[in-house]
């Protein structure tokens, strides 16, 4: 089951925050088709959210065909984003750990880590645009 984790600093809406942990999770296969999200107390209990905010989220996940609600029972999961490049994702992401521990030993921090790969990525991007 996913966990969610807010961001006090972000810039980024509560409720959006969820949307996007559990599209991530439903990309990296953390969840499939079937799985249950936590129930909107356990949410609230978890985060210190309002349950307005988590009701929100869950609606907007549900308008986007992802999840659906089964009235008394709970919120599950309709749809995956996991591709076929899923079996690749093990490699990388091995990969991303050796590249992140030593972006720690050059003295980078979190936020320059995260400015350091967002660059890097937009870039990148880009450039496959031009």
């Amino acid at each position: 089951m996913i966990e969610f984790h807010l961001d006090g600093r972000s810039d980024v809406a509560p409720y959006l925050q969820l949307v996007r942990q559990v599209r991530q999770a439903l990309r990296l296969g953390v969840l499939g088709e079937g799985d249950q999200l936590p129930s909107v107390r356990d949410v609230v209990q978890q985060t210190a959210m309002n349950p307005n905010t988590v009701l929100k989220a869950y609606r907007h996940l549900e308008h986007e065909g992802l999840v659906g609600v089964r009235q008394g029972v709970g919120t599950f999961v309709t749809r995956t984003l996991a591709g076929e490049s899923l079996a690749a994702h093990g490699p990388l992401r091995e990969q991303l750990r050796r590249w992140l521990a030593k972006a720690r030993l050059a003295g980078l921090d979190d936020e320059s880590i995260d400015a350091l790969f967002q660059a890097t990525f937009r870039s990148a991007v880009e450039a496959d645009i031009a």
